[in-house]
């Protein structure tokens, strides 16, 4: 069973709901009941071996735990004689009988049972007199491992998600990512490393700063075991939702990771991991959502730690949060001496450029290029996310950058590579094929400059190119007889005034001269000018259209007249034809 097929089952749950519960409140009943059938089912080959167990070590007085871990094989277990479909057996006392059995699981697995309200549901769903049949329902769906892998799992989760997005009209993009972006991130941020993952016995960790449900997590831990089965990937996050974090969390216990790592909270006000660093680090923050809630911490942190803080180069405006995870996660990463970090971020278009010299993006940006921090940029191609359809782009920054990439950055292109998918999901309508995943993984990889038929689609840029002055131009004040006015006091004593009416700015590349771009572009034309060399300002964008935008010149005059002429004798024959 595919997971759509699967998640279209576990949906017709909401039959039994409607009318007692709104559309909106769906998720409260059936993302619980998915997490605790698929734990029950993960268990269910160990547990009477569990019991057994149990009842020994409690006849000597033992502390069962971690006896009883090991006979289950998980990081979780359950101590109820209790199970899923044990539960059916007594249907007048199922509320009590299921309360038992969910306080007979581990800590762990009963905080994700609170994240989610559980408790608040069954109460509820006993008194509409649901309770029992909807836990038959899920009773008799069959999600053990053997049937539902782990990777087939975080898809019915994240597909589930979704449809409660929608119908609550939020924001589905903000919980997770469609698989394919995730698979081409994963690719880029290992492919310089594939011969040190291939060693036996070696141990990296990765973070996500805004989790959702796992799933970037769960695909780079998923192509490393392909990799090298021996080599040991130790996940961490975090994530503000509940039910996203309720769900993360359960997929982390059943995948044998340490759920301590996956923390509750806003990472910008409460950083989970505050001085761990990172291997590797992925994310997809959600796209220009202001960060006004946590205005004050952030801007405390800034102004009080500076550089020792996460915030130091600059904040952008408040309307859009994107570039604070890019510094969070610049402030995660280990010293090159450490052996460095490397991450991939999705962003929306907006981090490239927005913001003058000088502002909090432009500051941002000036300190990842000057410090050499980035790889590489790809645009993807629009309508890739569920939630929408505008153009998105993956950074890849590292601070142990091979020495070919020294000083440079790649631009990758791949607006172009996709297939339209058989059935539309939100706003994406668009997926990476795998032949689309090899081939932007191949440009990146041999680092070489590409075209499409005449068409770039790869390019190499030093990061200086992407640095300007912005210089301002003043001209003299001239009095009513078009003199000009001189200062009469202190150092502007002498010196023509400036007019604010005609002052003037202009971007200069770092590239070229102040001096002689002023001389080329503007002494021609105002030989009366001169630039307030105290306001130049340095700043940074990086405007990846324009890198890859390609000249078509027009037709040629006599193509267009001919074309003309023959649409001009076509119409007046028709209306010949129409007076006779």
């Amino acid at each position: 069973m595919n997971h759509q097929s699967l998640s279209a089952f576990i949906w017709s749950v909401a039959d039994l709901l409607r009318g007692d519960y709104k559309q909106s409140e769906y998720g409260k009943v059936i993302l619980p009941f998915t997490v605790l059938r698929r734990l029950d089912c993960v268990l269910e080959d160990t547990k009477a071996a569990v019991l057994a167990e149990h009842a020994d070590k409690l006849k000597l007085g033992l502390n069962a735990e971690p006896f009883l871990l090991r006979k289950a094989g998980q990081s979780f277990c359950n101590t109820s004689p209790l199970d899923m479909k044990k539960l059916m057996g007594d249907q007048d006392h199922i509320k009590e009988n299921l309360f038992s059995y969910l306080q007979a699981f581990s800590p762990a697995v009963r905080d994700i049972f609170e994240r989610f309200d559980f408790y608040t549901q069954i109460d509820r769903l006993a008194k509409a007199g649901l309770l029992y049949q909807v836990a038959e329902k899920f009773a008799h769906i069959d999600l053990h491992p053997d049937t539902v892998s782990n990777s087939q799992m975080g898809l019915v989760f994240e597909e589930l998600i979704r449809k409660f997005a929608e119908i609550s009209n939020e924001t589905a993009g903000e919980h997770f990512t469609p698989r394919e972006v995730i698979r081409l991130m994963v690719n880029l941020l290992f492919i310089e490393d594939d011969e040190v993952l291939a060693k036996p016995g070696v141990v990296r960790t990765i973070y996500d700063p805004a989790a959702g449900t796992g799933g970037m997590l769960s695909v780079a831990g998923e192509y490393l075991e392909e990799h090298n089965p021996d080599a040991r990937l130790t996940m961490f996050g975090q994530e503000l939702n509940p039910e996203s974090y309720a769900i993360c969390k359960a997929d982390m216990l059943i995948k044998g990771q340490d759920v301590a790592n996956i923390v509750f909270g806003n990472t910008f006000s409460d950083d989970g991991h505050p001085i761990k660093k990172f291997d590797y680090m992925l994310s997809n923050p959600p796209f220009g959502v202001e960060w006004k809630k946590v205005e004050k911490e952030i801007r405390k942190e800034h102004e009080s730690q500076g550089y020792n803080g996460r915030f130091g180069p600059g904040l952008p405006r408040v309307s859009d949060g994107s570039l604070l995870f890019l510094l969070h996660l610049i402030s995660k990463m280990r010293q090159a001496k450490d052996g460095g970090s490397r991450f991939g971020i999705v962003l929306n278009g907006s981090p490239l450029f927005t913001g003058g010299a000088g502002s909090g993006e432009s500051e941002i940006r000036r300190y990842v290029l000057e410090n050499d921090l980035l790889e590489a940029i790809i645009g993807l191609p629009t309508d890739m996310f569920y939630n929408t359809g505008i153009s998105t782009y993956v950074w890849i920054l590292s601070n142990r950058k091979p020495e070919y990439r020294k000083g440079l950055v790649q631009l990758i292109d791949a607006s172009g590579f996709w297939q339209k998918m058989r059935k539309s999901l939100g706003s994406k309508r668009k997926e990476l094929s795998d032949e689309h995943i090899a081939e932007i993984t191949r440009l990146f990889g041999q680092f070489v400059e590409a075209k499409d038929g005449k068409k770039p689609i790869s390019r190499i840029f030093k990061t200086s190119d992407f640095g300007y002055r912005t210089i301002t131009v003043e001209r003299p004040q001239r009095d009513e007889s078009g003199k000009i006015v001189l200062g009469e006091k202190g150092k502007q004593k002498g010196k023509p005034q400036p007019d604010s009416s005609l002052r003037d700015t202009e971007n200069v590349s770092l590239s070229e001269g102040v001096e002689t771009y002023f001389q080329r572009e503007v002494l021609p034309h105002a030989p009366d000018a001169w630039i307030d060399h105290d306001k130049t300002k340095v700043g940074y964008e990086i405007p990846f259209n324009r890198h890859f935008y390609v000249f078509e010149p027009p037709r040629s005059l006599a193509d267009i007249d001919a074309d003309l002429k023959h649409c001009t004798d076509r119409i007046l024959t028709m209306i010949a034809g129409l007076s006779g």
